[in-house]
């Protein structure tokens, strides 16, 4: 006896949870060095930074954040996460100092 209630539709093994394909180079391509990218975020940055904690702390993450895209930097998406959970808890103690 067959099961004629089954769905046939079976994702691809190479799906997602949507039935979308996956895409695994495109993971590894998102990252890839891009000197023009590490320029315009780091001219952000530069914008960005002034006299106030906050600006000089946004701008930190934007530097970091751009380490991304920099072929002589090695750094991950998580370590970035990390380094700018520290600046944020760093801020909030007042500084290295304290």
């Amino acid at each position: 006896m067959t099961d004629e209630s089954a769905d046939d539709t079976v994702p691809e093994p190479d799906a997602g949870e949507d039935g979308a394909e996956r895409d695994d180079d495109a993971e590894i391509d998102e990252f890839s060095p891009d000197p023009e990218r590490v320029e315009r975020i780091r001219a952000i940055a530069d914008d960005v930074r002034g006299e106030s904690s906050e600006s000089k702390q946004l701008a930190n993450i934007l530097y970091r954040t751009s380490d991304l895209y920099d072929a002589d930097e090695d750094t991950s998406p998580e370590e970035i996460v990390r380094n700018v959970k520290f600046i944020l808890e760093v801020n909030e103690r007042g500084g290295l100092g304290r």
